[in-house]
């Protein structure tokens, strides 16, 4: 319960079937303006892949996925998916997409290690995105282009949303602002990770925080990545190193940052090598993904996964994503929320 947020005179805009309606149109309509923007095709998306082929997103190394057991395959276990951020790869590979061109799914997991709050629920849904691209791409000008293409395309919902539903204000700047994660640091030296990203967020509105799972000068992450699909050890152009980061937007009805998207270039050969030196997960070069990728058979690639329902919840001006989808919460936090107007699906 000590979780949970609790906005002062929160009062939901619009009532239960409003909110229905809005979900759907802007699930439907950003997905459209994401399609354009970065030139991708939908693909139909696995719930679950074979435990130890490398497919599955480790997160942070720690979460435990959910298993279970295939009769028909003598008993083989099968992983629901974190993400897609390494089947996506495999399927830029397997449809011979070329650069310039890209794919993206309606991704659907469970995250059974998840905090669960305002923000966090056990069910996940995004638009898992991945586009290849050349060598001469892996740079940070590439890297920015792309997450202004699709800070674009999240303000444009919002302007339908507010045209469709008046009572609804936009809130969002024009422009999202970029800072290294080691910046960052350095501005607020004395503060944690999550106190930076709201004084950040909250003085330019939208941020993207460059160079997310390498160590910075204080011996710590800004947050923790896997080895073995995101690029944050290669050196960019001003001489810091990371081609990836988050996409934080300052909220205003729960009063902080959020995060709408994780994101960023993926490792190429040499990387991934030396990212798995750095974190002592050498083993994994045996395992299907890596073995591909370190036998040049896969693409260079930029991707990520865009939160649905949280894009939803921040677009509708929500305090709950249980006011967006249907999960499982504490019973103690669905108590408080009835209590607060949140009306929990």
């Amino acid at each position: 319960m000590s979780k949970l947020i609790k906005p002062v005179g929160y009062k939901p805009l619009l009532d239960m079937c409003q909110t229905e309606q809005g979900i759907k149109l802007i699930k439907e309509f950003f997905q459209m303006n994401l399609s354009t923007e970065l030139r991708l095709r939908r693909v139909t998306a696995p719930l679950f892949v074979l435990k130890g082929l490398g497919i599955n997103d480790d997160l942070n190394g720690v979460e435990r996925p959910v298993t279970f057991p295939i009769r028909d395959l003598g008993d083989a276990r099968a992983e629901v998916v974190h993400s897609l951020a390494k089947w996506k790869r495999l399927t830029l590979a397997d449809y011979k997409v070329e650069p310039g061109y890209g794919v993206y799914a309606d991704m659907n997991a469970i995250r059974a290690d998840e905090e669960l709050d305002n923000l966090h629920s056990l069910y996940v849904d995004q638009w898992d995105w991945e586009a290849s691209m050349t060598a001469e791409q892996r740079n940070l000008d590439f890297l920015k282009d792309t997450v202004r293409r699709i800070y674009a395309a999240i303000r444009r919902t919002e302007y339908l949303v507010c045209d469709r539903y008046p009572e609804i204000k936009p809130f969002l700047p024009s422009e999202i602002h970029f800072i290294e994660s080691e910046d960052l640091l350095q501005m607020y030296p004395d503060k944690s990770v999550k106190e930076r990203e709201n004084l950040i967020c909250k003085e330019y509105g939208a941020v993207f925080i460059i160079g997310i799972g390498g160590k910075l000068s204080n011996g710590e992450p800004h947050d923790g990545r896997a080895p073995d699909y995101d690029d944050w050890t290669t050196e960019n152009s001003d001489g810091r190193r990371g081609l990836n980061g988050d996409i934080l937007i300052w909220y205003p009805v729960l009063d902080r940052a959020v995060e709408l998207s994780s994101m960023g270039i993926r490792v190429d050969r040499e990387a991934l090598l030396r990212q798995l030196e750095i974190t002592g997960q050498q083993e994994r070069k045996e395992l299907y993904f890596h073995k591909k990728l370190l036998s040049g058979e896969l693409p260079l690639s930029i991707g990520g996964g865009i939160g649905q329902s949280r894009l939803c919840m921040v677009l509708l001006h929500k305090a709950h994503l249980g006011e967006i989808q249907a999960s499982i919460w504490p019973q103690d936090m669905l108590d408080e929320c009835a209590k607060l107007g949140m009306a929990i699906i």
